[in-house]
Protein backbone atom coordinates (compact mmCIF):
# COMPACT_ATOMS: atom_id res chain seq x y z
CA UNK A 1 0.00 0.00 0.00
CA UNK A 2 1.24 2.73 -1.67
CA UNK A 3 2.80 5.66 1.72
CA UNK A 4 1.54 9.62 1.18
CA UNK A 5 3.79 12.10 2.19
CA UNK A 6 1.75 15.18 3.50
CA UNK A 7 3.74 18.62 3.53
CA UNK A 8 3.15 20.85 6.76
CA UNK A 9 5.80 23.12 6.84
CA UNK A 10 3.78 25.77 6.23
CA UNK A 11 0.81 25.22 8.61
CA UNK A 12 2.18 27.00 11.71
CA UNK A 13 1.37 30.71 11.27
CA UNK A 14 2.72 31.39 14.90
CA UNK A 15 6.03 30.24 13.90
CA UNK A 16 5.87 31.83 10.40
CA UNK A 17 5.42 35.19 11.95
CA UNK A 18 8.10 34.98 14.65
CA UNK A 19 10.96 34.46 11.94
CA UNK A 20 10.28 38.15 10.06
CA UNK A 21 12.64 41.14 10.26
CA UNK A 22 11.34 44.12 11.85
CA UNK A 23 13.76 47.01 11.91
CA UNK A 24 14.07 49.39 14.86
CA UNK A 25 12.11 52.74 14.54
CA UNK A 26 14.24 55.79 13.59
CA UNK A 27 15.13 58.10 16.66
CA UNK A 28 13.73 61.72 15.25
CA UNK A 29 15.69 63.58 17.34
CA UNK A 30 18.64 62.54 15.42
CA UNK A 31 17.38 64.60 12.45
CA UNK A 32 17.12 68.20 14.30
CA UNK A 33 20.78 67.29 16.42
CA UNK A 34 22.96 66.63 13.27
CA UNK A 35 22.98 69.68 12.09
CA UNK A 36 23.38 71.88 15.35
CA UNK A 37 25.84 69.11 15.97
CA UNK A 38 28.01 69.96 12.91
CA UNK A 39 27.24 73.57 12.88
CA UNK A 40 29.23 73.84 16.64
CA UNK A 41 32.20 71.32 15.29
CA UNK A 42 35.07 72.97 14.69
CA UNK A 43 34.08 76.64 15.74
CA UNK A 44 31.90 77.03 12.54
CA UNK A 45 29.45 79.33 14.26
CA UNK A 46 32.40 81.86 15.62
CA UNK A 47 33.25 82.18 11.84
CA UNK A 48 29.50 82.80 10.62
CA UNK A 49 29.23 85.39 13.25
CA UNK A 50 32.87 87.05 12.35
CA UNK A 51 31.77 87.23 8.46
CA UNK A 52 27.91 88.68 8.94
CA UNK A 53 30.11 91.40 10.96
CA UNK A 54 32.65 92.79 9.03
CA UNK A 55 29.76 92.60 5.88
CA UNK A 56 28.04 94.45 7.93
CA UNK A 57 30.63 97.27 9.15
CA UNK A 58 32.26 97.23 5.56
CA UNK A 59 28.66 98.45 4.17
CA UNK A 60 27.26 100.91 6.42
CA UNK A 61 31.00 102.40 7.65
CA UNK A 62 32.61 102.68 4.50
CA UNK A 63 31.04 105.50 2.51
CA UNK A 64 30.49 105.31 -1.19
CA UNK A 65 32.81 107.14 -3.31
CA UNK A 66 30.62 107.28 -6.51
CA UNK A 67 27.24 109.49 -7.03
CA UNK A 68 24.23 107.71 -7.04
CA UNK A 69 23.82 106.27 -11.06
CA UNK A 70 21.08 109.11 -12.61
CA UNK A 71 19.44 109.67 -15.81
CA UNK A 72 20.72 112.91 -17.71
CA UNK A 73 18.27 115.57 -18.90
CA UNK A 74 19.23 118.99 -19.76
CA UNK A 75 18.33 121.74 -17.32
CA UNK A 76 16.78 124.37 -20.29
CA UNK A 77 16.07 126.88 -17.47
CA UNK A 78 19.70 127.00 -17.15
CA UNK A 79 21.23 126.20 -20.59
CA UNK A 80 20.42 127.33 -23.91
CA UNK A 81 20.91 124.47 -26.34
CA UNK A 82 20.59 127.22 -29.18
CA UNK A 83 24.40 127.83 -29.02
CA UNK A 84 25.03 123.64 -29.73
CA UNK A 85 22.34 121.58 -31.09
CA UNK A 86 23.76 118.39 -32.27
CA UNK A 87 25.69 117.78 -28.78
CA UNK A 88 23.73 119.23 -25.94
CA UNK A 89 24.59 117.27 -22.63
CA UNK A 90 28.52 117.06 -23.51
CA UNK A 91 28.78 120.42 -23.35
CA UNK A 92 26.27 120.89 -20.14
CA UNK A 93 28.01 122.43 -17.10
CA UNK A 94 27.67 119.67 -14.35
CA UNK A 95 26.48 122.18 -11.91
CA UNK A 96 23.66 123.14 -14.52
CA UNK A 97 22.22 119.47 -15.22
CA UNK A 98 19.23 118.20 -13.49
CA UNK A 99 18.90 114.60 -13.15
CA UNK A 100 15.93 111.83 -12.10
CA UNK A 101 17.20 108.77 -9.71
CA UNK A 102 17.33 105.41 -11.08
CA UNK A 103 16.81 103.77 -8.15
CA UNK A 104 14.20 104.82 -5.66
CA UNK A 105 12.18 103.01 -2.70
CA UNK A 106 13.74 101.62 0.04
CA UNK A 107 16.33 100.20 -1.62
CA UNK A 108 18.08 103.65 -2.02
CA UNK A 109 16.31 105.41 1.09
CA UNK A 110 19.72 106.36 2.58
CA UNK A 111 21.10 108.20 -0.54
CA UNK A 112 23.81 105.34 -0.60
CA UNK A 113 24.51 102.20 -3.29
CA UNK A 114 26.92 99.83 -3.19
CA UNK A 115 30.86 100.27 -5.09
CA UNK A 116 30.92 99.70 -8.22
CA UNK A 117 27.44 100.00 -8.91
CA UNK A 118 27.06 102.16 -11.99
CA UNK A 119 23.96 103.06 -13.94
CA UNK A 120 23.17 100.57 -17.11
CA UNK A 121 22.89 101.68 -20.50
CA UNK A 122 19.81 99.95 -22.07
CA UNK A 123 20.06 98.67 -25.47
CA UNK A 124 17.22 100.75 -27.58
CA UNK A 125 16.22 100.64 -30.72
CA UNK A 126 15.16 103.40 -32.84
CA UNK A 127 12.93 102.37 -36.13
CA UNK A 128 13.23 105.82 -38.40
CA UNK A 129 16.50 106.64 -37.04
CA UNK A 130 18.36 107.81 -39.98
CA UNK A 131 15.30 110.46 -40.38
CA UNK A 132 15.40 113.90 -39.46
CA UNK A 133 13.84 113.56 -35.64
CA UNK A 134 15.12 110.17 -35.55
CA UNK A 135 18.55 111.41 -35.72
CA UNK A 136 18.78 113.94 -33.21
CA UNK A 137 16.95 111.17 -31.11
CA UNK A 138 19.75 108.68 -31.67
CA UNK A 139 22.34 111.57 -30.61
CA UNK A 140 20.70 112.30 -27.17
CA UNK A 141 20.59 108.64 -26.39
CA UNK A 142 23.86 107.52 -27.55
CA UNK A 143 24.88 110.78 -25.51
CA UNK A 144 22.89 109.71 -22.32
CA UNK A 145 25.16 105.99 -22.62
CA UNK A 146 22.51 103.62 -24.12
CA UNK A 147 23.05 101.39 -26.70
CA UNK A 148 21.08 102.03 -30.20
CA UNK A 149 20.08 100.41 -32.92
CA UNK A 150 19.23 102.65 -35.90
CA UNK A 151 16.57 100.71 -38.32
CA UNK A 152 15.84 102.47 -41.29
CA UNK A 153 14.89 101.67 -45.16
CA UNK A 154 16.24 104.91 -46.22
CA UNK A 155 12.96 106.06 -47.74
CA UNK A 156 13.56 109.35 -46.16
CA UNK A 157 16.49 108.81 -44.07
CA UNK A 158 19.79 109.43 -44.93
CA UNK A 159 23.52 107.94 -43.42
CA UNK A 160 25.16 110.96 -43.45
CA UNK A 161 22.54 111.92 -40.57
CA UNK A 162 23.41 108.80 -38.22
CA UNK A 163 27.37 108.20 -39.88
CA UNK A 164 29.52 110.21 -37.05
CA UNK A 165 28.03 107.16 -34.49
CA UNK A 166 30.10 104.81 -36.76
CA UNK A 167 33.00 104.15 -35.02
CA UNK A 168 30.99 103.91 -31.99
CA UNK A 169 30.94 100.70 -30.11
CA UNK A 170 27.08 100.97 -28.93
CA UNK A 171 25.76 102.51 -32.58
CA UNK A 172 24.37 99.95 -34.78
CA UNK A 173 22.75 100.80 -38.09
CA UNK A 174 19.89 98.11 -40.06
CA UNK A 175 19.19 98.39 -43.30
CA UNK A 176 15.21 96.76 -42.84
CA UNK A 177 12.12 97.83 -43.38
CA UNK A 178 9.67 97.60 -40.66
CA UNK A 179 6.84 96.10 -42.60
CA UNK A 180 9.04 92.85 -42.35
CA UNK A 181 8.98 91.38 -38.90
CA UNK A 182 12.41 92.13 -37.04
CA UNK A 183 14.14 90.09 -34.15
CA UNK A 184 16.09 91.82 -31.90
CA UNK A 185 16.90 92.07 -27.98
CA UNK A 186 15.98 95.78 -26.56
CA UNK A 187 14.38 97.45 -23.76
CA UNK A 188 12.66 100.39 -25.58
CA UNK A 189 11.92 101.19 -28.60
CA UNK A 190 11.23 104.17 -30.04
CA UNK A 191 8.84 103.38 -33.50
CA UNK A 192 10.02 106.63 -35.84
CA UNK A 193 9.26 104.61 -38.67
CA UNK A 194 6.77 106.35 -41.56
CA UNK A 195 7.39 109.48 -44.39
CA UNK A 196 5.85 112.48 -42.45
CA UNK A 197 5.98 114.92 -45.15
CA UNK A 198 2.94 115.22 -48.06
CA UNK A 199 5.77 114.51 -51.03
CA UNK A 200 6.62 111.54 -49.64
CA UNK A 201 3.80 109.43 -48.23
CA UNK A 202 1.48 110.68 -51.27
CA UNK A 203 4.92 109.27 -53.71
CA UNK A 204 3.06 105.79 -52.35
CA UNK A 205 0.10 105.48 -50.03
CA UNK A 206 -0.29 102.04 -50.10
CA UNK A 207 3.52 102.06 -48.32
CA UNK A 208 2.58 104.57 -46.18
CA UNK A 209 -0.61 102.78 -44.70
CA UNK A 210 1.26 99.39 -44.75
CA UNK A 211 3.89 101.07 -42.82
CA UNK A 212 2.08 102.54 -40.27
CA UNK A 213 -0.50 99.60 -39.69
CA UNK A 214 1.72 96.37 -40.26
CA UNK A 215 4.69 97.90 -39.29
CA UNK A 216 3.67 99.15 -35.68
CA UNK A 217 2.08 95.44 -35.50
CA UNK A 218 5.67 93.83 -36.09
CA UNK A 219 7.13 96.51 -33.39
CA UNK A 220 4.79 95.96 -31.08
CA UNK A 221 4.75 92.53 -30.98
CA UNK A 222 8.73 92.71 -30.67
CA UNK A 223 7.98 94.49 -27.68
CA UNK A 224 5.36 91.89 -26.43
CA UNK A 225 7.80 89.30 -27.02
CA UNK A 226 11.03 90.58 -25.19
CA UNK A 227 8.91 92.88 -22.59
CA UNK A 228 10.34 96.21 -24.08
CA UNK A 229 8.81 99.69 -23.87
CA UNK A 230 7.15 101.07 -26.65
CA UNK A 231 7.04 104.57 -27.84
CA UNK A 232 4.66 105.39 -30.71
CA UNK A 233 5.26 109.19 -32.46
CA UNK A 234 2.15 109.96 -33.97
CA UNK A 235 0.94 113.38 -35.08
CA UNK A 236 -1.13 115.88 -35.04
CA UNK A 237 -2.70 114.84 -38.74
CA UNK A 238 -5.07 112.47 -36.36
CA UNK A 239 -6.97 115.71 -35.66
CA UNK A 240 -7.47 116.56 -39.44
CA UNK A 241 -9.02 119.61 -40.12
CA UNK A 242 -9.61 120.42 -36.66
CA UNK A 243 -13.32 121.94 -35.46
CA UNK A 244 -11.83 122.39 -31.83
CA UNK A 245 -9.00 124.77 -31.25
CA UNK A 246 -6.36 124.62 -29.91
CA UNK A 247 -6.48 120.80 -29.87
CA UNK A 248 -6.88 118.64 -26.86
CA UNK A 249 -5.80 115.27 -26.49
CA UNK A 250 -9.53 114.01 -25.56
CA UNK A 251 -10.33 115.56 -29.32
CA UNK A 252 -11.72 112.90 -31.75
CA UNK A 253 -10.54 114.91 -34.90
CA UNK A 254 -12.22 115.73 -38.08
CA UNK A 255 -10.49 113.46 -40.22
CA UNK A 256 -10.89 112.63 -44.44
CA UNK A 257 -11.09 108.95 -44.54
CA UNK A 258 -10.96 108.48 -48.02
CA UNK A 259 -8.83 111.80 -49.30
CA UNK A 260 -5.47 111.85 -50.50
CA UNK A 261 -3.91 112.45 -46.92
CA UNK A 262 -5.60 109.67 -45.25
CA UNK A 263 -3.08 106.96 -45.92
CA UNK A 264 -1.09 108.96 -43.22
CA UNK A 265 -3.92 110.26 -40.77
CA UNK A 266 -5.95 107.37 -40.58
CA UNK A 267 -2.66 105.11 -40.77
CA UNK A 268 -1.41 106.75 -37.65
CA UNK A 269 -4.98 106.91 -36.10
CA UNK A 270 -4.88 102.70 -36.84
CA UNK A 271 -1.85 102.75 -35.38
CA UNK A 272 -2.50 104.43 -31.89
CA UNK A 273 -5.57 102.04 -31.51
CA UNK A 274 -3.00 99.03 -32.29
CA UNK A 275 -0.90 100.55 -29.16
CA UNK A 276 -3.73 100.72 -26.89
CA UNK A 277 -4.87 97.03 -27.84
CA UNK A 278 -1.56 95.81 -26.96
CA UNK A 279 -1.36 97.90 -23.91
CA UNK A 280 -4.79 96.83 -22.82
CA UNK A 281 -4.62 93.16 -23.94
CA UNK A 282 -1.19 92.08 -23.84
CA UNK A 283 -0.08 94.08 -20.88
CA UNK A 284 2.48 96.09 -23.23
CA UNK A 285 3.97 99.48 -21.85
CA UNK A 286 3.06 101.37 -24.21
CA UNK A 287 3.95 105.58 -24.76
CA UNK A 288 2.18 107.52 -27.84
CA UNK A 289 3.33 110.89 -28.62
CA UNK A 290 1.29 112.97 -31.03
CA UNK A 291 4.02 115.46 -32.52
CA UNK A 292 3.27 119.04 -34.38
CA UNK A 293 5.10 120.51 -36.92
CA UNK A 294 8.80 120.50 -35.97
CA UNK A 295 11.41 122.07 -38.27
CA UNK A 296 15.24 122.08 -37.79
CA UNK A 297 19.08 121.28 -39.18
CA UNK A 298 18.91 117.30 -41.07
CA UNK A 299 15.22 118.40 -42.33
CA UNK A 300 14.79 116.78 -46.37
CA UNK A 301 15.25 119.85 -49.00
CA UNK A 302 12.81 119.64 -50.86
CA UNK A 303 10.11 117.65 -48.81
CA UNK A 304 7.01 119.83 -49.44
CA UNK A 305 6.74 120.91 -45.80
CA UNK A 306 5.98 124.74 -45.50
CA UNK A 307 9.66 125.68 -42.79
CA UNK A 308 11.86 123.78 -45.55
CA UNK A 309 10.13 124.72 -48.52
CA UNK A 310 10.45 128.37 -47.55
CA UNK A 311 14.05 127.88 -46.58
CA UNK A 312 15.10 126.02 -49.64
CA UNK A 313 13.64 128.56 -51.84
CA UNK A 314 14.55 131.54 -50.08
CA UNK A 315 18.30 130.42 -50.06
CA UNK A 316 18.04 129.78 -53.96
CA UNK A 317 16.34 132.93 -54.65
CA UNK A 318 13.12 131.59 -55.75
CA UNK A 319 9.70 132.97 -54.49
CA UNK A 320 8.11 131.79 -51.65
CA UNK A 321 5.10 130.11 -52.73
CA UNK A 322 2.11 130.53 -50.19
CA UNK A 323 -1.38 128.17 -51.40
CA UNK A 324 -4.77 129.13 -50.51
CA UNK A 325 -4.67 132.80 -48.71
CA UNK A 326 -2.29 132.39 -46.30
CA UNK A 327 -4.38 132.60 -43.58
CA UNK A 328 -3.65 128.56 -42.70
CA UNK A 329 -1.95 128.69 -38.99
CA UNK A 330 0.44 126.34 -37.92
CA UNK A 331 2.89 126.11 -34.61
CA UNK A 332 6.82 125.32 -34.75
CA UNK A 333 8.96 123.35 -32.37
CA UNK A 334 12.57 122.82 -32.72
CA UNK A 335 13.69 119.72 -33.31
CA UNK A 336 15.72 119.70 -29.68
CA UNK A 337 12.58 120.17 -27.78
CA UNK A 338 10.53 117.74 -29.63
CA UNK A 339 13.66 115.09 -28.77
CA UNK A 340 13.57 116.19 -25.03
CA UNK A 341 9.68 115.71 -24.89
CA UNK A 342 10.23 112.37 -26.41
CA UNK A 343 12.90 111.19 -24.03
CA UNK A 344 10.51 112.63 -20.94
CA UNK A 345 7.97 110.52 -22.15
CA UNK A 346 9.53 107.35 -22.67
CA UNK A 347 11.15 107.58 -18.76
CA UNK A 348 8.37 108.70 -17.29
CA UNK A 349 5.01 106.79 -16.25
CA UNK A 350 2.60 107.94 -18.39
CA UNK A 351 0.90 106.32 -21.56
CA UNK A 352 -0.53 109.23 -23.22
CA UNK A 353 -1.45 110.54 -25.89
CA UNK A 354 0.55 113.54 -25.28
CA UNK A 355 0.29 116.16 -27.68
CA UNK A 356 4.00 117.79 -28.34
CA UNK A 357 4.70 120.84 -29.90
CA UNK A 358 4.52 124.84 -29.95
CA UNK A 359 1.52 126.47 -29.41
CA UNK A 360 3.33 129.72 -30.74
CA UNK A 361 0.84 129.80 -33.23
CA UNK A 362 2.00 131.45 -37.01
CA UNK A 363 -0.07 132.06 -40.39
CA UNK A 364 1.88 131.33 -43.77
CA UNK A 365 1.99 134.80 -44.40
CA UNK A 366 3.66 135.71 -40.64
CA UNK A 367 6.05 132.85 -41.55
CA UNK A 368 7.42 133.74 -44.83
CA UNK A 369 7.95 137.23 -43.21
CA UNK A 370 10.22 135.60 -40.62
CA UNK A 371 11.97 133.70 -43.72
CA UNK A 372 12.26 137.19 -45.45
CA UNK A 373 13.81 138.67 -41.99
CA UNK A 374 16.34 135.79 -41.62
CA UNK A 375 17.43 134.86 -45.08
CA UNK A 376 16.57 137.96 -47.82
CA UNK A 377 14.35 140.29 -46.87
CA UNK A 378 13.59 140.79 -51.33
CA UNK A 379 11.99 137.38 -51.30
CA UNK A 380 8.89 137.73 -53.39
CA UNK A 381 5.89 135.51 -51.79
CA UNK A 382 3.63 133.57 -54.67
CA UNK A 383 0.26 132.25 -53.71
CA UNK A 384 -1.14 129.43 -55.15
CA UNK A 385 -4.07 127.24 -55.30
CA UNK A 386 -4.32 125.37 -51.78
CA UNK A 387 -3.48 121.78 -51.05
CA UNK A 388 -6.42 119.32 -51.26
CA UNK A 389 -7.46 118.46 -47.15
CA UNK A 390 -5.12 121.08 -46.37
CA UNK A 391 -6.05 121.78 -42.38
CA UNK A 392 -7.21 125.81 -41.54
CA UNK A 393 -5.83 125.80 -37.78
CA UNK A 394 -3.10 123.71 -36.06
CA UNK A 395 -2.44 124.35 -32.56
CA UNK A 396 -1.25 122.27 -29.86
CA UNK A 397 -2.94 122.64 -26.19
CA UNK A 398 0.03 121.30 -24.13
CA UNK A 399 -1.54 121.39 -20.56
CA UNK A 400 -1.30 117.68 -20.34
CA UNK A 401 2.70 117.47 -20.86
CA UNK A 402 3.26 120.47 -19.14
CA UNK A 403 1.49 118.70 -15.87
CA UNK A 404 2.37 115.49 -16.44
CA UNK A 405 6.06 115.47 -18.14
CA UNK A 406 7.36 118.94 -17.10
CA UNK A 407 7.55 119.53 -20.54
CA UNK A 408 7.20 122.50 -22.71
CA UNK A 409 9.01 124.39 -25.78
CA UNK A 410 11.84 126.71 -24.84
CA UNK A 411 12.94 128.45 -28.71
CA UNK A 412 11.26 130.41 -30.14
CA UNK A 413 11.20 130.46 -33.98
CA UNK A 414 13.64 133.14 -34.71
CA UNK A 415 16.07 131.83 -32.68
CA UNK A 416 15.81 128.28 -34.15
CA UNK A 417 15.17 129.12 -37.91
CA UNK A 418 18.67 130.78 -38.25
CA UNK A 419 19.98 126.99 -37.48
CA UNK A 420 18.08 125.46 -39.83
CA UNK A 421 18.71 127.96 -42.26
CA UNK A 422 22.73 127.41 -41.85
CA UNK A 423 22.27 123.93 -42.44
CA UNK A 424 20.44 124.32 -45.25
CA UNK A 425 22.98 126.85 -46.96
CA UNK A 426 25.56 124.67 -46.47
CA UNK A 427 23.69 121.29 -47.77
CA UNK A 428 22.14 123.39 -50.91
CA UNK A 429 25.54 125.19 -51.60
CA UNK A 430 28.25 123.46 -49.86
CA UNK A 431 27.69 119.68 -51.11
CA UNK A 432 25.35 118.97 -53.56
CA UNK A 433 25.48 115.33 -52.77
CA UNK A 434 23.65 115.98 -49.36
CA UNK A 435 20.73 117.01 -51.13
CA UNK A 436 19.35 113.33 -52.41
CA UNK A 437 17.79 112.36 -49.21
CA UNK A 438 15.38 109.97 -50.61
CA UNK A 439 14.65 106.88 -52.66
CA UNK A 440 12.16 105.47 -55.10
CA UNK A 441 10.18 102.99 -53.17
CA UNK A 442 8.24 100.85 -55.29
CA UNK A 443 4.01 100.12 -54.70
CA UNK A 444 3.23 97.25 -52.41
Amino acid sequence: MASELIFRGHDDEGHHMADEYSPKPPKRWLSVTRPIRYVLREQRLVFVLVGIAIATLFFTVIPSSSPPPRSTYINYDKYDPISNPLSHFDSVPARHRYYEPLVTGSMNSGGKIPLGLKRKGLRIVVTGGAGFVGSHLVDRLIERGDSVMVVDNFFTGRKENVMHHFKNPRFELIRHDVVEPLLLEVDQIYHLACPASPVHYKHNPVKTIKTNVVGTLNMLGLAKRVGARFLLTSTSEVYGDPLQHPQVETYWGNVNPIGVRSCYDEGKRTAETLTMDYHRGADVEVRIARIFNTYGPRMCIDDGRVVSNFVAQALRKEPLTVYGDGKQTRSFQYVSDLVEGLMRLMEGEHVGPFNLGNPGEFTMLELAQVVQETIDPNARIEFRPNTEDDPHKRKPDITRAKEQLGWEPKISLRKGLPLMVSDFRQRIFGDHKDDSSTSTVSTA
